[in-house]
C-alpha cells in the first residue's frame, strides 16, 4: 500500500498533541483490532507510520484506514506485512510469496451528502448493498449513519 493521503482536519479527535498521538492511535486501533499483531505506531509532522503483522489484506487496510481517519493525521505510511506473505509452508518453492487470491478492495472518499446507500449505488451499482460497505469498514465506521466528508472507506470487490 505504501503511503495513503488523508484529510488532516477531519475525523475523530483522539489526541491533543503529537507526543501522545502514537499511544492514542494504538489504543484506537487495538480497541477494535482488525487483526494486527505487534502493532507499532509512530507520528511525526502529521504522518503516522503503522507497522505490524496483519492476518489478511483486509485487516491491513482497516488498520491503515483507522489510523488515517483521525483528526490530525494527513498521511499514513504502511509498514504492515501480511502474515504468511513472505514464506508459505504449502508452497512448492520455499521463499516464494503466497498468492493473494482475494480481490483487492478499492477506496472511496466520502463526499458531502453521501450515505452508505448512495455510495453503494455509485460504487457497487445497488444501494441495497450498503451493508457490504458497512461490513468492510466495521472497525472504521462505528455507526452507519455517521460518515463524514473526506473520510476514506474500503469498497469491497
Amino acid at each position: 500500500m505504501g503511503l495513503l493521503d488523508f484529510t488532516k482536519s477531519i475525523g475523530e479527535k483522539i489526541f491533543g498533541s503529537e507526543d501522545e498521538a502514537p499511544e492514542k492511535i494504538t489504543q484506537h486501533i487495538e480497541a477494535n483490532n482488525p487483526g494486527i499483531d505487534s502493532l507499532d505506531i509512530s507520528v511525526k509532522d502529521a504522518v503516522a507510520t503503522v507497522s505490524g503483522v496483519a492476518s489478511s489484506a483486509a485487516s491491513k487496510e482497516k488498520a491503515i484506514l483507522m489510523a488515517g481517519n483521525i483528526q490530525g493525521i494527513e498521511r499514513v505510511v504502511d509498514n504492515v506485512t501480511i502474515h504468511g506473505s513472505e514464506l508459505s509452508t504449502s508452497s512448492e518453492v520455499p521463499g516464494q510469496p503466497v498468492e493473494n487470491t482475494a480481490p483487492a478492495a478499492t477506496f472511496y472518499i466520502v463526499e458531502s451528502g453521501d450515505s452508505l446507500w448512495k455510495i453503494a449505488e455509485k460504487q457497487l451499482g445497488n444501494g441495497a448493498r450498503h451493508d457490504e460497505i458497512f461490513a468492510a469498514n466495521a472497525e472504521v465506521i462505528v455507526d452507519a449513519n455517521k460518515i463524514y466528508p473526506g473520510q476514506k472507506l474500503r469498497i469491497p470487490a
